[in-house]
């Protein structure tokens, strides 16, 4: 069976299925190649306050009956927005998968904006980001984003600023719809046993007379990284820290084997370089990880982690000296092997899932214009060296590479 079937529209709309057995769940939605990284600096925090309101009203339909119109089979309807990208989508059972292409074409392409509904759902918005400063942990992965990418659009906080989002008008959002949506960059991807034939029928009575959509939108290349270190006090009872630098792009050649790096490194396994060393050898840390992320230019190193702050100077030996390690030591034969078959197994059980696949599968087309094969990906793992290895350690981890943000206790 092919990975994927495809079809695009005279207006640019893609539609991407793929078919599975055994499951009576169909999992479908649109992704579009807009994010946080396209608002200009009075636009903070739109992106996302659009996905909020797509949910609020459109031309036929007020909140009430979007919100109930997949609730009501016992679905799913849900959305998020990024940097890059913004993603409506549901999950219910396939014999109402009409509904929910309908309802999902509706609240995408055809929102109204209420102005009575962007007052009640700026409250909204303003206490989620009560919610996430409240939280040091979160507030810290924010702030860290405007310390690295300073100067720039990735450095915006998703939700934007309190003077944004408080400034925000229906017209606002009309103009940054046409400031950014290309319907060749919105993709309509989808999982079910349902064969293309019939997905495509679905997509063709709500797609096809959907306008063209073509701005003229350029994002602005981050190039100029220059790292710093940034010490905030702060009303907590623990130490929060994060280090980290750029990394590669989602069409660098690196970046599949840095992932490899980043998830020996701190990695969501409890075996990871820094989970041994911080956590099973000394308790300092509840937990500690290293994650990265890949946009379209660049990409997102970190090590985030809190602690004691009597603890923390030591946390940060500790860390230090796990990064020269691996600019140091190649790795040996068997550590490789387990590092290589440990993300294998982990990709193999994260493709188990139907939704994820169906949300990744259409964010890889639009970055890449593919969907890379699990056999593809496992190759490239396969074929990760320990030279590899230890030039990438060596080009991203150098201490003077390093940006960190510390939040300490008042």
């Amino acid at each position: 069976m092919k990975e994927y079937d495809e079809f695009i529209f005279p207006n640019g709309i893609r539609v991407v299925h793929r078919q599975v057995s055994n499951t009576k769940i169909a999992h479908c939605g649109f992704i579009l190649n807009i994010g946080s990284r396209d608002e200009k600096p009075d636009q903070q925090g739109i992106a996302h306050f659009w996905e909020h309101m797509a949910f609020k009203g459109t031309k036929k339909r007020k909140a009430y009956h979007i919100l109930s119109r997949v609730d009501s089979v016992g679905g799913e309807l849900n959305a998020y927005t990024t940097k890059e990208k913004i993603c409506f989508y549901a999950s219910l059972l396939d014999n109402h998968f009409e509904k929910a292409v309908e309802l999902i074409s509706d609240i995408t392409f055809h929102s109204i904006f209420p102005e009575k509904e962007i007052k009640k759902e700026r409250g909204v918005i303003l206490e989620e980001m009560a919610m996430y400063k409240d939280d040091p942990g979160d507030a810290i992965q924010d702030e860290f984003d405007a310390v690295v990418f300073k100067n720039h659009s990735l450095g915006y906080n998703i939700l934007g600023t309190q003077e944004s989002v408080k400034s925000f008008s229906k017209e606002n959002f009309h103009q940054f719809i046409l400031e950014n949506l290309n319907t060749d960059e919105v993709i309509f991807s989808s999982v079910s046993a349902l064969p293309f034939k019939k997905v495509l029928k679905v997509a063709q009575k709500y797609f096809s007379n959907i306008p063209t959509f073509k701005s003229k939108r350029k994002r602005h290349v981050f190039n100029n990284f220059k790292p710093e270190k940034v010490i905030r006090h702060k009303p907590i009872s623990q130490a929060h820290c994060i280090t980290g630098t750029t990394s590669f792009s989602i069409h660098d050649p690196r970046r599949i084997p840095f992932f490899l790096l980043v998830n020996l490194l701190g990695g969501p396994g409890m075996n990871s370089r820094l989970n041994l060393s911080i956590r099973e050898k000394y308790g300092f840390v509840y937990g500690i990880d290293a994650s990265v992320t890949a946009y379209q230019d660049t990409g997102l190193f970190l090590i985030n982690f809190a602690t004691e702050q009597k603890t923390l100077e030591k946390c940060v030996q500790l860390l230090m000296k796990e990064l020269k390690k691996l600019r140091e030591t190649p790795l040996g034969s068997m550590q490789l092997h387990q590092a290589k078959q440990q993300m294998i197994g982990q990709l193999a059980i994260s493709e188990e899932s139907n939704l994820g696949f169906m949300l990744m599968m259409g964010k890889s087309i639009l970055d890449l214009g593919r969907v890379e094969t699990l056999n593809e990906v496992l190759d490239k793992i396969n074929k990760v060296t320990a030279s590899d290895i230890l030039d990438l350690a060596n080009i991203v981890f150098p201490e003077n590479r390093l940006s960190m943000l510390t939040y300490l206790p008042e």
